[in-house]
């Protein structure tokens, strides 16, 4: 490749192919953690029975942040993936989980309706994961597991913790008398969950928004959990 605008020919035009290289060139290349947003996609991976291989990154190595890594995602996060099979028959790398879901969705034909209110509903669903969820989980998460919790000034804290009850009131309005955020399994819930569950299991910060009071919401993440492909996803990488 010559220039930036160039798309790579081959899987082997991908540097990052050079540090992790693939044992099977021709399947669904993974490179992540299993971190909430990490198993996003492998479990996507599981649901929908496309081949892949799982390339495990270490934080501790800081491997997001190696040149391999960067080429293809520069915004140094887990999990980018590459497709050998991409559009018109030629690899294609992306970055971002919910652009990772939509394409897995489109290319697999599941988890996201084609066209209609019900694809937006899905749709509606994803985005508000990944600008309020996600988000908040995470900074509760700081606040109150990791180097955040040193801080003796709790209003930061408080305030991502008031906020994420808020998210959960809402989510358990919306899993009111449905077993599915969207009404059938998506990738909304395959987005969604997976925060849920580090907010409980990881962060152990479901007694700090009284996870208890809503009851709907873990419900569903029990339902969730109980699939077998979300079992095999949540370990990979292993």
């Amino acid at each position: 490749m010559n220039k930036k605008t160039d798309f790579p020919a081959t899987l082997d035009d991908f540097p990052i192919t050079k540090r992790w290289p693939a044992k099977d060139p021709s399947v669904f290349q993974l490179y992540s953690l299993p971190t909430p947003n990490g198993v996003k996609v492998s479990i996507m991976l599981e649901e929908i029975g496309l081949p892949y291989e799982a390339h495990l990154l270490s934080f501790a190595d800081n491997d997001q942040n190696t040149p391999e890594f960067l080429s293809l995602n520069p915004n140094n996060k887990i999990p980018a993936v590459i497709d050998p099979n991409g559009p018109n028959g030629k690899p294609v790398g992306i970055f971002e989980t919910g652009a990772i879901l939509i394409y897995l969705a489109e290319k697999s034909g599941k988890f996201l309706p084609s066209e209609g209110a019900a694809r937006y509903e899905v749709l509606q669903w994803l985005m508000w994961q990944i600008g309020g969820l996600g988000p908040m989980f995470g900074q509760v998460g700081y606040f109150h597991k990791f180097a955040g919790k040193e801080i003796e000034d709790k209003r930061p804290r408080d305030r991502y913790v008031d906020e994420s009850k808020r998210l959960l009131r809402v989510l358990d309005g919306q899993l009111q008398g449905r077993e599915w955020i969207a009404g059938e399994y998506s990738l909304a819930d395959i987005a969604v969950a997976p925060w849920l569950r580090s907010f409980v299991e990881s962060y152990k910060a479901g007694d700090l928004v009284g996870m208890n009071d809503f009851a709907n919401v873990t419900a569903y993440l029990e339902r969730f959990l109980e699939r077998p492909a979300v079992q095999r996803g949540l370990n990979v990488p292993s």
